[in-house]
């Protein structure tokens, strides 16, 4: 993940999670003059900035229209969600394999640790990064090419849809569990199960978003 050094990185990442959050909303146009003014800097950082959000597919451009947040879709879920339940699965499929024993129990201890979160049954909100769950079976592919398709390519909107219409009510416990059996699948180095696991866990996560769209 980018770690924000310069203006243009630290603008790029605040207004991408402004998106991905929902704080600007999806569908909506984006303004470079209203977004240079609210995040104090230039119009040609915002336009950098809007261009690299773009190439991650949380934003478009159309003609006669500019920029625009994308909207959050039946088609669009279907779509996003066939390739991530395929690129995930064999992420799993492969940190089965290649994941270190230290590694596995690592995320053994972050599935622990949100153990708390999910007895309420309030939510599963999981950040980005290191303590995302997927973010760890991701990295523990070790394929460099898998893990930049994921982290550059569709891993921001698969949040955008996630974090907006995702982990509430009665899908929060079948989550955990199905985390677990991953894991499982994981330390047990059965790469067959890894992969049917999480290709399964993935088709009902997309189940559960669609219904909150429809």
């Amino acid at each position: 993940m980018i770690q924000p050094i310069t203006s243009a990185d630290k603008t790029f990442v605040a207004l991408r999670d402004d998106i991905v959050e929902g704080r600007i909303q999806a569908g909506s146009k984006l303004s470079e003059t209203e977004l240079s003014t609210k995040y104090a800097v230039s119009r040609a950082v915002i336009r950098e900035a809007i261009n690299r959000l773009e190439s991650c597919h949380i934003v478009e451009r159309k003609a006669n229209v500019g920029a625009r947040v994308v909207a959050l879709s039946p088609q669009g879920l279907m779509e996003l969600y066939q390739v991530r339940e395929s690129l995930e699965g064999m992420a799993a499929r492969l940190a089965a394999k290649n994941m270190t024993d230290d590694e596995i129990a690592d995320l053994n201890h972050l599935l622990q640790s949100h153990f708390d979160e999910v007895k309420g049954g309030e939510s599963y909100y999981q950040e980005a990064g290191d303590v995302d769950f997927h973010y760890r079976i991701i990295l523990g592919s070790k394929n460099k090419h898998l893990i930049s398709m994921l982290f550059d390519g569709i891993y921001h909107l698969v949040r955008m849809y996630r974090v907006q219409l995702g982990m509430a009510g009665p899908r929060v416990t079948t989550a955990y569990d199905e985390h677990k059996h991953i894991v499982q699948a994981i330390l047990n180095r059965d790469a067959e199960l890894a992969e049917m696991l999480m290709r399964r866990h993935i088709m009902y996560s997309k189940n559960n978003i669609e219904h909150k769209l429809s």
